[in-house]
């Protein structure tokens, strides 16, 4: 599909959205698709809410955000995510917060199709004080002082889609992802339906000749969506680089809601696609963040004689 056949098929108003990719691979094209076309009153579940997500909450889009994390990676802070925290300007967002390795777990519960997902990582935090929904249940084994042991657990996510970024796909949607992964697979088995955004769709020789880079397989897949740089200003491994100049200027962007709307403006309404994003950039610019070639060596997987 095209990216808006994509977004209008599965993004509906007041669903539950996942939008995963660590750092590296971030769906930001997605994101500013769904800004297109107007979505609102999502529940947005990230781990590392980022600047693709401080966009949507600009544009109206986000009503709920769920994370363990929220800022500019390592570049400073999002301004409107913290004008509607803060002070709920120019109105409330409801915020659930949890650490990363609770938003694994609820991840792994919500793919698992199980009720809970026990870890002992909030013991001593205050993070119970803040979201009800960190627990505590009875283990029915006994604890390490052979006594009965409570042990906090959190609750499944099952997202109505997940979207995420990845370097290829074939047609089928064998997605193929390297580098720095994230809990892509799971947030796709955990949802209803999947949409991934691939740099490129590749022959099916190609994906089958490196099984084990295939980290969603085609049957967990709804949509495949080519969409060339589709991760800026993130990174996708082998492809192109991080945008670390964006990243800066993105915190004084965003702390002025005037010009981030006029930035919101330009470069998201202002654009038919994607592809007018990459073209309104201009090629010099994408010279600039080129990598070159860093081949991992050949594996031989055998084959019967």
């Amino acid at each position: 599909m095209s990216m808006r056949e994509a977004v209008a098929s599965f993004v509906h108003d007041g669903a539950t959205v996942s939008l995963e990719g660590f750092t590296h691979l971030v769906p930001t094209a997605a994101g500013h698709e769904i800004i297109r076309q107007g979505r609102r009153d999502l529940t947005v579940v990230r781990m590392t809410a980022d600047i693709v997500v401080d966009q949507m909450i600009a544009a109206g889009c986000v009503s709920r955000l769920v994370s363990s994390f929220v800022g500019n990676s390592s570049a400073g802070s999002l301004g409107e995510l913290r004008r509607r925290i803060e002070r709920a300007d120019p109105e409330p967002l409801a915020f659930e917060e949890y650490s990363h390795y609770g938003m694994v777990c609820r991840y792994l519960a919500g793919s698992q199709r199980l009720p809970f997902y026990p870890l002992r990582s909030y013991g001593g935090s205050d993070l119970p004080g803040v979201n009800a929904d960190l627990r505590k249940v009875t283990s029915p084994y006994p604890g390490p002082d052979g006594g009965p042991e409570q042990i906090y657990v959190v609750p499944p996510v099952n997202p109505d889609v997940t979207i995420v970024h990845a370097q290829r796909a074939d047609r089928r949607g064998n997605t193929q992802l390297w580098g720095l992964t994230g809990i892509q697979a799971e947030a796709v088995y955990a949802a209803d339906k999947a949409v991934v955004v691939v740099e490129e769709v590749v022959a099916d020789e190609v994906v089958r000749s490196d099984p084990n880079r295939t980290l969603i397989p085609a049957h967990a897949v709804d949509a495949v969506v080519v969409c060339p740089r589709g991760a800026h200003p993130s990174f996708a491994q082998g492809y192109y680089d991080r945008d670390n100049a964006f990243y800066r200027a993105w915190s004084h962007i965003s702390k002025d809601p005037d010009r981030l709307r006029a930035w919101l403006e330009e470069w998201v309404y202002g654009t038919a696609d994607h592809a007018a994003y990459v073209d309104k950039l201009g090629e010099e610019f994408w010279a600039g963040l080129a990598v070159g070639e860093a081949l991992s060596e050949p594996v031989n997987y055998g084959r019967r004689l």
